[in-house]
């Protein structure tokens, strides 16, 4: 569904890699949205669902401390986007996902790609610009 593309580059090599690995976790995102098996897409979900919140600890720090280091004047905003990621991640129910795991993943879906568009490629850009 997504491939990565130069221009999607903040141009801050670590920076880089690790949206590229959030691109693989929307992919595989989107490919358990098109299955249509029940069995195991709980299972499934729930492992996206942690490789999302390790994948927010990690890159987070690491883009916090980066905009921290080059004095960024919009830190706090970005801060708040992404505590806002961590809350979605967080609060989602492992119970109700078990209820209707599809509807589950195509909002994690829309919420990933919504992040993507608005996030790292407008607002993450902005942070070697300035």
């Amino acid at each position: 569904m997504l491939v990565w593309k130069p221009e999607y580059s903040i141009g801050v090599q670590l920076i880089d890699e690790q949206h590229k690995y959030l691109f693989e976790i929307i992919d595989s995102v989107f490919e358990l949205s098109k299955c249509d098996f029940r069995v195991g897409k709980y299972d499934r979900i729930a492992l996206i669902i942690q490789d999302l919140c390790q994948y927010a600890k990690f890159h987070f720090v690491t883009e916090e401390e980066y905009m921290i280091r080059i004095n960024y004047k919009g830190y706090s905003s970005h801060k708040a986007d992404h505590n806002d990621f961590t809350e979605y991640i967080n609060k989602i129910n492992l119970e109700k996902v078990e209820e209707d795991p599809q509807k589950y993943i195509t909002d994690i879906l829309s919420f990933l790609l919504n992040w993507l568009l608005d996030h790292i490629l407008m607002k993450d850009k902005l942070i070697k610009i300035e």
